[in-house]
């Protein structure tokens, strides 16, 4: 049942990114850049989660997910703090 809801988050942030990063091409707002970016990165922290708990369970890959979903939030915060249109 986990690894249902993982893989539903999975492709739930995948789809965020996605809308997100077509939003940006039409109207070129740069915020939604940033957030698509920090999607894609959530996107890759949760196939880590399937990764690790599913594919390699005897490898450790959490500090990998942490920096992934940090880099994700960092591009984020980048985007809202110091980006001016």
């Amino acid at each position: 049942m986990a690894g249902i809801i993982y893989a539903l988050c999975a492709i739930t942030a995948l789809f965020c990114a996605v809308l997100l990063l077509q939003a940006y091409r039409r109207s070129g707002y740069r915020l939604l850049l940033w957030g698509g970016l920090c999607f894609l990165g959530l996107t890759l922290n949760n196939a880590l989660l399937i990764v690790d708990k599913y594919v390699l369970p005897y490898v450790n890959l959490f500090p990998l997910r942490l920096i992934a979903a940090l880099v994700a939030m960092m591009i984020l915060l980048y985007g809202l703090i110091w980006d001016e249109e």
